[in-house]
């Protein structure tokens, strides 16, 4: 017979809560954050299930927050004018993509669109801000943290373009 009294203090966690938890660790954005702070970022995760082709954001649109692939994989991608489809990158569990509409809310750059079926957690832009007023310390170590993967991301992309230039300045090739 199950006695309720003892019931919940034995109580194992709810997969999904535990799902997002160990996702959250996965991700360098929370790499440093304690167990307490990473609760308080499950409470502002939104879950969403995505079909193999289905869109996640069209380019162009406009941001409204960053996605996490708990299970799956996602492409990113442009759009040329004939329709042509160009991949830029293909992503899959822990990795994350949009974190710049956490900071403002321009177009997107790219689209994102599933590639297989996709377990994908998102956090938007109006509640960091909300977690920024009533959390400002934890806040602000989430933003400075997405401010040092931003600065790599620039620093890695200033190195691509310095060495196509390079390769430009080898070939015969007049631009």
């Amino acid at each position: 017979m199950k006695n309720s009294l003892w019931g919940n203090i034995f109580k194992r966690k709810n997969n999904s809560e535990e799902d997002i938890l160990s996702t959250l660790r996965q991700v360098p954005l929370f790499a440093n954050m304690t167990d307490g702070e990473l609760r308080e970022f499950e409470k502002l995760i939104h879950q969403r299930q995505f079909k193999a082709g289905e869109t996640i954001f069209w380019e162009g649109e406009p941001g409204v927050g960053m996605y996490i692939i708990q299970r799956g994989a996602v492409t990113i991608c442009k759009h040329s004018r004939n329709e042509v489809r160009e991949t830029l990158v293909v992503l899959h569990d822990g990795e994350f993509f949009g974190e710049l509409a956490l900071l403002d809310e321009s177009p997107r750059s790219a689209s994102a669109i599933a590639e297989a079926p996709s377990q994908i957690i998102g956090l938007f832009r109006p509640d960091l801000f909300g977690l920024l007023e009533r959390k400002p310390r934890l806040g602000n170590k989430f933003l400075f943290q997405l401010a040092l993967i931003i600065g790599e991301r620039l620093k890695q992309t200033n190195s691509e373009i310095q060495n196509l230039r390079a390769q430009l300045d080898r070939s015969d090739v007049i631009v």
